[in-house]
């Protein structure tokens, strides 16, 4: 079987592996010097090609702790302090 290859919005490749039903596997391709991460599976896809890059994203940045940059929250004016 074929892993889904991602490359994610700072350009670092991966191989996204199914090991299980309730797990998989970011694995760095070559070149990119992160570690592997292990994340829960969603829980609405089974298989990882079944996801667009935005969804895989989200669950990498999830795992590495990573907030996404888009959905950073500024302060709001009407609140008082």
């Amino acid at each position: 079987m074929g892993y889904r290859k991602f490359v994610d919005r700072d350009g670092r490749a991966w191989d996204v592996r199914d090991r299980s039903r309730s797990e998989w596997t970011f694995q760095p391709e070559p070149g990119n010097p992160q570690a592997p991460v292990d994340v829960p599976a969603p829980g609405y896809e089974k298989d990882p090609f079944e996801l667009s890059n935005e969804e895989l994203q989200k669950i990498l940045d999830a795992a590495l702790g990573d907030e996404p940059r888009a959905a950073r929250k500024k302060k709001s004016p009407f609140l008082d302090e």
